[in-house]
């Protein structure tokens, strides 16, 4: 380091080009060689010389700046405080694309880390020529510029409002069908942290009438437009159910569906969750999530996916839907999801996030089940704080179904609920009871425990009458 710095000051323009990328490259490998750079004194220099020299060598600068800016919060402070970001501010004016490129780049490395460093970026004036710049014939410029817009937006709905007063909205989705795969993956990604934020600004996002355009990028070739599509999707969807409509009348949960199907591990994950934000909103949308064929692709997810954060959303998602009436629990029951959901609830393997979020769903699920058919195997697998809703939802049905009483004594169902043992006076005794009470006392006696027992003591006990 201490052999390179006075290079930066060569007479020969080659020379200092050279040792700045030498610079930056060793300040890009680790965070230690960055801070040698920041201790070597070099910064002021660099930044001096990115104000006069020649645009290679402003090339070369920015890319020390940026290599040092990425590693943490506190090397991209003292960039901002040996006063780098209004020289940098100024590059995005150069008539050289590639030091603009350089330089939005070096910007949005600064703004990634936190508020306040993407606020100082902010200040400096960046926002507005960042925006001149996704509208630059070259994509590399667009790339690099939309992923900094992405960066400035992410931290909080104040700074996402600055790129929206600064006109990024209208640019960023006239640019959705950008045929470069990298270029969308940022514009959808700076749209997703536009969006996230509120429902204003999500409102904003559609306004500019990315629907139904954005639903071709779900069936990209490239995954990470996939991602980043579903992401965007899932950032609007959550916030109201007039959001979430508006979706699913463009087609969007049936797309986003397909899009699960399609794809694997992560790049399934903002699907998933979206699906479960809109059948969260109102049972209707849950409905439409239902009709779309969602259930069956969310219980493949759940049983399919290795990973136990991938299991833990399709479980919440799986509870959204169910959770409404007894018609979604039904939906949600015939695809055979309860067994899987209790065996990753009871199982040691399982992630806390994963039993916690699937003993919900069960509850969830359960409370509104009327389909008995899927609840007896609970009958015998379920531990008894799962029990008692099981039991519960037999003894709200029973009464009023004969069939079903009639079914319940022959599959054997009758029989284990005699078999339970509860608390006197307990909720889960109560539920027995009205169980009990659809059924004539000698059967009910029939199927408890000892009874063949006390037969048994009265064949013993019983005198044939003598002829």
């Amino acid at each position: 380091m201490s052999l390179l710095r006075p290079l930066l000051l060569d007479v020969v323009p080659t020379i200092q080009q050279t040792a700045a990328l030498a610079l930056g490259r060793l300040a890009n490998y680790n965070d230690d060689l960055a801070e040698a750079v920041v201790k070597g004194d070099i910064l002021p220099q660099l930044v001096y010389s990115l104000a006069e020299q020649n645009r290679f060598y402003k090339k070369a600068a920015a890319f020390v700046l940026r290599a040092v800016g990425k590693h943490s919060p506190q090397l991209a402070q003292a960039i901002v405080d040996c006063g780098a970001l209004d020289t940098l501010v100024i590059c995005l004016e150069d008539f050289d694309p590639g030091v603009k490129e350089a330089a939005a780049w070096a910007l949005g490395y600064i703004a990634r880390h936190n508020a306040e460093l993407s606020q100082a970026v902010v200040d400096a004036g960046a926002v507005p020529l960042l925006v001149l710049c996704i509208q630059e014939p070259e994509v590399a410029l667009k790339r690099i510029a939309a992923s900094a817009l992405s960066d400035i937006s992410k931290h909080s709905p104040e700074l996402a409002q600055t790129v929206v007063d600064a006109g990024a909205i209208a640019h960023l989705a006239q640019m959705i069908l950008n045929p470069d795969a990298k270029l969308k993956r940022q514009i959808l990604s700076a749209l997703s942290q536009i969006a996230k934020h509120s429902v204003d600004l999500a409102e904003m996002v559609v306004e500019a009438e990315i629907f139904p355009v954005v639903l071709t990028c779900l069936k990209d070739k490239d995954e990470y437009v996939k991602k980043n599509a579903s992401t965007l999707i899932r950032e609007i969807a959550k916030h109201t159910p007039e959001l979430s409509q508006l979706i699913v009348n463009a087609g969007g949960a049936a797309a986003v569906i397909d899009c699960i199907g399609s794809c694997k591990g992560n790049i399934r994950l903002p699907g998933i969750m979206m699906l479960g934000y809109v059948a969260a909103h109102s049972e209707n949308l849950a409905m439409a999530v239902i009709i779309s064929k969602g259930v069956p692709q969310l219980s493949l997810c759940l049983s399919e996916e290795p990973e136990d954060h991938i299991k833990a959303a399709a479980a919440w998602a799986l509870g959204q839907i169910g959770r409404h009436t007894p018609e979604h629990a039904r939906a949600v029951a015939v695809t055979n999801t309860l067994p899987v959901l209790l065996s990753l609830y009871m199982s040691t393997e399982s992630s806390e996030d994963l039993q916690v979020k699937s003993k919900k769903a069960i509850k969830s699920i359960l409370q509104k089940c009327t389909y008995l058919p899927a609840l007896e195997p609970f009958l015998y697998d379920a531990p008894p704080n799962i029990l008692k809703h099981v039991v519960g939802q037999f003894s709200k049905v029973l009464p009023h179904d004969s069939k079903a009483r009639r079914l319940f004594v022959t599959s054997g169902g009758l029989k284990k609920v005699q078999e339970i043992k509860a608390e006197p006076g307990s909720l889960l005794q109560e539920y027995i009871n009205s169980i009990n009470n659809c059924y004539p006392e000698e059967i009910v006696r029939y199927y408890s425990p000892g009874y063949s027992e006390t037969l048994l003591q009265r064949v013993d006990s019983y005198q044939p009458l003598a002829n």
